[in-house]
């Protein structure tokens, strides 16, 4: 039979008063603490599940050549620096003489290797560059969240803007690229899911 908070307190208080004010106190400062980590554990907590789910997709080429450290994209499986020397640019969009609008257009180019192309092809802005090479998937996560670093957007925008043109592109790269690995609705269902669910975060 499971002892309750206050009569573990009384009974210990009927030994040592000043050593059961200090665990008591100790109890019910940890124990919210305790409850909200177990809230973020990817074991029972959907919303963190869901984020874990996305994973694959945010880590893949196609969505890491645009999210990579430094002020350049990326192009390949391989991630090698984009070539011609291509940079971001304050709004993200390249710089004078070397726009990405340059080369990549609404849709595809036909060929091999041929530029790709999605409506409003871009990078992110120099001011929120959205970077998470290197981060774990709990930092990836309050990376998202963060308004003050993702373009101050909501859950439901960050959501909004996986559903675009240009983030679904990468199910449909063009020839001698490979999509990412999640089916496209299965990881809009994840990003939903996320989403409704609070955001909760992996705890690593």
């Amino acid at each position: 039979m499971r002892m309750s908070r206050k009569r573990f307190c009384f009974i210990l208080g009927r030994h040592s008063r000043p050593l059961a004010i200090f665990l008591c106190s100790l109890i019910f400062w940890l124990l919210p603490q305790f409850v909200s980590a177990q809230a973020n554990t990817t074991g029972g907590d959907t919303a963190s599940q869901a984020f874990k789910a996305m994973i694959p997709v945010l880590r893949h080429p196609r969505c890491m050549n645009c999210h990579s450290r430094g002020d350049y994209p990326r192009e390949g499986d391989d991630r090698h620096q984009h070539t011609m020397n291509v940079r971001r640019g304050p709004s993200g969009n390249g710089i004078a003489g070397v726009k990405c609008s340059s080369c990549h257009h609404d849709v595809n180019a036909p060929g091999v290797h041929a530029p790709p192309g999605a409506p409003g092809w871009h990078l992110p802005p120099s001011d929120n560059p959205l970077v998470w090479e290197g981060l774990s998937d709990r930092e990836l996560c309050e990376l998202f969240k963060d308004r003050s670093k993702n373009g101050e957007r909501s859950l439901e925008q960050i959501v909004e803007h996986m559903r675009t043109p240009l983030v679904l592109w990468g199910w449909t790269p063009g020839e001698g690229r490979n999509p990412v690995p999640v089916a496209k609705n299965e990881f809009l269902a994840d990003a939903q899911r996320w989403a409704a669910e609070g955001g909760g975060c992996p705890l690593k």
